[in-house]
């Protein structure tokens, strides 16, 4: 990856504002009321100081296009298909509406692997948000690239089996149903124009998803919106997710939390008990 080293270390400074109406709008995608003390619940974050590219900047998957500028924080790699692999979240102090914040982006290292779908590129980048009182959030971010889905695989997910999802073993459960307009909002929350969360034919036909794809970020929300439910907001100090496999739009997704050694234990799955998304939190 000797191409790539020069990428790392490369920083990016962004500014924005926890403004009052994008708030009420992340409230109400979520169905949930606003904290009485005026701050935001975890997660939120996500909708701040995002890549603003010019439509016509775009690339075919609706993400920036990458070149080997100065301009470009992210390098070029040759990879088409992206996707949010995990994230380590430390929440430091809780945003509020109205604050202004920063946040300083840092790529921190670049490695590839060979995995089951062939060629893989880890990208990790260190994020840093700092409101009015100083940093609010820290978060280690890890994006994959991946080789073009081959012609002869089978869409991801496989369907639906005919087992079910069993939440006996966990204190708290909650099910939903991700829809087209719950995607369009989160999509549109977080500026993210990447299409196989709206694009049926893309999805299916480039990069051979079985249907349009629940943002990973997204799935991690509903988590942390679950443990605030659970707890109370601004609950959590860390917060640590993984996708496993894709959440498709249309089906149920159960969302589940148990205690476990001083912390909690946490998890999205499919209809059919595959796990979709696996986390970890503590306060």
């Amino acid at each position: 990856m000797s191409e790539w080293q020069g990428w790392i270390g490369r920083e990016e400074l962004r500014h924005d504002r926890v403004d009052p109406g994008m708030a009420a709008r992340w409230l109400a995608t979520l169905d949930r009321a606003a904290p009485a003390d005026g701050t935001v619940p975890q997660g939120l974050h996500w909708c701040l100081c995002l890549p603003d590219a010019p439509t016509a900047a775009l690339g075919e998957d609706g993400h920036p296009r990458r070149d080997d500028s100065t301009a470009s924080f992210l390098p070029p790699l040759p990879l088409p298909r992206r996707m949010w692999a995990s994230s380590k979240v430390e929440f430091l102090a809780s945003l509020r509406v109205g604050e202004a914040v920063e946040r300083t982006s840092r790529v921190a290292s670049i490695t590839e692997k060979s995995g089951a779908s062939g060629r893989l590129i880890f990208v990790e980048v260190e994020h840093e948000t700092c409101g009015d009182h100083g940093t609010a959030v820290r978060e280690i971010q890890s994006l994959v690239y991946r080789e073009p889905a081959a012609a002869e695989t089978s869409p991801a997910p496989p369907p639906l089996g005919d087992t079910r999802f069993d939440p006996g073993d966990w204190s708290a459960h909650r099910a939903l149903v991700p829809n087209e307009p719950l995607l369009f909002r989160y999509s549109a929350l977080t500026f993210n124009s990447h299409r196989i969360h709206y694009d049926l034919p893309y999805a299916r036909d480039v990069e051979n998803y079985r249907g349009l794809v629940v943002h990973g970020p997204l799935t991690a929300t509903l988590l942390l919106d679950l443990a605030q439910r659970e707890l109370r907001d601004n609950a959590l100090k860390r917060f640590t997710f993984r996708g496993l496999s894709p959440a498709i739009c249309g089906e149920m997704l159960h969302l589940v939390l148990r205690s476990k050694d001083a912390a909690w234990e946490l998890g999205a799955f499919a209809a059919d008990g595959r796990q979709v998304m696996s986390a970890s939190a503590s306060a």
